[in-house]
């Protein structure tokens, strides 16, 4: 099953390469793109909301479920606020990523802390707080002895690694037999150990797995997530009482970043997980999610500036202002992480003419700053602009420092209602900003600037 995306989601499809030419050409219009702006990143807002409600239609027969928002994929608070306007929760896994999302307004009770190397300080915190924690190990379980209060509101669960094997990409992989995260289900003695923790400990409710998500194949997640269904019904058995209430199934849904469409579906997903598990769905456990990319992806892209063209034996390059610096994982794992182009005149408005071979190359100062190699484009030229699609998680949210560039910013967008002509015809798009661009100064302060003469100074 496929889905695709349009530019307003209201039933009909966008041409693959047109869902936002507009967006672009106002930002343009606007100056958000240009001398002044010449990398940004843009959230479309109505599309985020369209995909949660994908979410949330494809698990509506689910007796009770919580979708948190994965806050890595995009830990802004603009963008955290409207997904707990749609009704998300948020998934955190370090201290920070907790700050956002109590900025964002979530309630404690739809909060979930993952992490394999939580700190003492972090685990008080949480259970201060009252959110969810899911401990990474038997000896994190340890700690939560130490310093749990019994009057604590925080669901407690357990990480498991239900050693199912990697997908295409290793280090997106999180259930291969030797991953950081959880405990080994399969390693000789834990299963055991794991009961036993249960039959311990009858504040630990809940069980959590996570099988990887790109690269990975959905009959993989779904496999980890029966076995970990599996172990929930073992723990109940033994112990004789319903101690394992609810499952934390992870985010993992992977995203088709070569053409439009989004696929595999949410509805895909619960089919699959139907298949392996029957009895997930029964109403036995309750379920948590912790979706990222695939919410926020195909609802958001990069546009660059064309600074210069060159040409270096025999090979066209666009020299352009998004590079590692905000496309990391693509500038250093391309063949994993590869990124639809899209070619735009200086004035916004998509190029056309005959197709050439250009790389796209980034500003950071080092030659595997390449965001796409010998892609068939319009003859780009200075002034230009590029898109890069499909970036609405993981890109342009947490930039990378290199050379002290500054971050870009962000702005969310939608079309404004059209005219009062009666024609239904949306009119011009409206920009909020999200993040502002970081500025010279900004970066200075952030490196250390209030601290100049600390190394320098000989007196004491």
């Amino acid at each position: 099953m496929t889905q695709t995306t349009s530019a307003h989601h209201q039933g009909g499809t966008a041409p693959p390469a047109a869902r936002f030419d507009a967006v672009v050409r106002a930002a343009v219009d606007q100056g958000l793109l240009g001398e002044g702006g010449p990398v940004a990143g843009f959230i479309d807002t109505e599309g985020v909301r369209a995909s949660v409600g994908a979410l949330h239609d494809a698990f509506a027969a689910t007796p009770e479920v919580l979708h948190t928002f994965a806050a890595k994929a995009c830990s802004l608070v603009p963008v955290l606020r409207l997904l707990a306007d749609c009704g998300m929760g948020c998934e955190v896994a370090s201290p920070g990523e907790l700050r956002l999302a109590v900025e964002a307004g979530f309630a404690a009770s739809r909060v979930v802390l993952d992490s394999p190397a939580k700190t003492r300080e972090e685990i008080r915190l949480a259970l201060a707080l009252g959110v969810a924690v899911n401990a990474d190990s038997l000896d994190e379980l340890r700690r939560i002895d130490a310093l749990r209060n019994p009057g604590s509101a925080s669901v407690l669960g357990l990480r498991v690694n239900p050693q199912v094997g990697g997908g295409s990409i290793g280090p997106m992989s999180t259930a291969t037999d030797t991953s950081k995260f959880g405990v080994a289900l399969r390693d000789p003695g834990a299963r055991e150990a794991i009961v036993e923790a249960f039959r311990e400990r009858p504040w630990l409710t809940r069980l959590h797995t996570h099988v990887g998500s790109q690269g990975c194949p959905l009959e993989l997640i779904a496999d980890g997530v029966a076995r970990t269904y599996e172990l929930a019904e073992e723990i109940n058995a033994t112990l004789g009482v319903r101690r394992v209430t609810s499952l934390d199934i992870g985010g993992g849904l992977p995203v088709n970043f070569a053409d439009e469409t989004v696929r595999p579906s949410y509805a895909d997903y619960v089919a699959a997980l139907t298949a392996a598990a029957p009895g997930l769905f029964s109403g036995r456990y309750s379920l948590v999610t912790e979706f990222g990319r695939s919410l926020l992806a195909k609802n958001g892209f990069i546009g660059a500036r064309v600074e210069y063209t060159k040409d270096a034996g025999g090979r066209r390059i666009a020299l352009t202002h998004a590079g590692a610096q905000t496309a990391t994982r693509t500038v250093l794992m391309p063949d994993a992480w590869p990124l639809r182009i899209g070619a735009f005149g200086p004035d916004g408005t998509p190029k056309t003419g005959p197709s050439l071979a250009q790389d796209i190359a980034g500003p950071c100062c080092f030659a595997g700053d390449v965001v796409a190699y010998g892609r068939e484009l319009p003859e780009l030229a200075e002034d230009d602009v590029v898109v890069l699609y499909d970036t609405g998680a993981y890109y342009f949210s947490t930039p990378w420092a290199y050379n002290s560039l500054p971050r870009p910013a962000v702005y969310g967008f939608r079309a404004v209602a059209g005219p009062e002509d009666g024609s239904g015809h949306d009119g011009p798009v409206a920009f909020a900003t999200v993040r502002d661009a970081q500025s010279l100064d900004d970066i200075a302060a952030e490196s250390g600037l209030a601290h100049a003469d600390a190394l320098i100074r000989r007196d004491g």
